[in-house]
Formats: C-alpha cells, sequence, structure tokens
C-alpha cells in the first residue's frame, strides 16, 4: 500500500463514525489528518492551514460538498485536490461532482490501497502544474 508520509489531509466529513473510518485509515498510511463535520469548517481552515487534499463528503449541514467546492475555487482560488467521498455513487454524480470543480470521486466503502494511489495521483499532479 502506498504510504501518505508527509501529506496534509482535510477531511470534511458530518458523520462521526464515517470521520473516525477515514482518520484511521489515512493515519495509518501515516498522513496527517485534519477533520471538520461542514463545509464552512472546512472553508475556515483553509484560509489559515495548508493541505495537500481536501476529501469532501457530498451531503452536509451548513454547506454540502458541492458548495464548499465552489468556494473553494471561486472565492479562495484555490486549485487544492478535492476528492468527493459519497455513500451514493451514481454516473450523475460524477458528472455533478467534476463540474462543480471536485478533481475527482471516490465510493464509501472504500479500498484503502485505490484510495491511497488517487490520493497520490492528484497530489503529484497537484504539484506538477
Amino acid at each position: 500500500m502506498s504510504s501518505l508520509k508527509d501529506l496534509k489531509i482535510l477531511v470534511a466529513e458530518d458523520n462521526i463514525l464515517n470521520q473516525k473510518i477515514v482518520k484511521i485509515i489515512l493515519e495509518k498510511l501515516e498522513a496527517t489528518v485534519w477533520t471538520t463535520s461542514n463545509g464552512h469548517e472546512a472553508i475556515e481552515l483553509l484560509k489559515i492551514e495548508y493541505f495537500d487534499v481536501v476529501l469532501m463528503d457530498l451531503n452536509m449541514p451548513v454547506m454540502d460538498g458541492f458548495e464548499t467546492t465552489n468556494f473553494i475555487r471561486k472565492e479562495l482560488r484555490s486549485e487544492i485536490p478535492i476528492i468527493a467521498l459519497t455513500a451514493d455513487y451514481l454516473i450523475s454524480n460524477e458528472i455533478e461532482c467534476m463540474e462543480a470543480g471536485m478533481n475527482a470521486i471516490i465510493s464509501k466503502p472504500f479500498e484503502p490501497e485505490s484510495f491511497s494511489d488517487l490520493i497520490l495521483k492528484l497530489v503529484k499532479r497537484n504539484l506538477t502544474n
């Protein structure tokens, strides 16, 4: 499995159990993980902290993943890689996510190895741009 050592990852997820599961998986891969429960909290953290990637739940209170991504792209003018996390994966979700400015979508539950490979691919692509 690919190590995510030295990567700082923000997880925006309102479900506490899902937050804990994703955090445990990422920390086993040696990433540094911060969690928030809604899009507004994620935006506030992005204003003051550097992250390599954001894992964004689509359905959150206060600001959902689409609103949050739109704000990150248009207001913060950030190109940080954003991966949508969803339990309700549909092709229409993927199209909507890409239109909102997300870089990828992954369905929950996910395989840790493919998850870490996706994160590394997006972070490397972002570093070369």
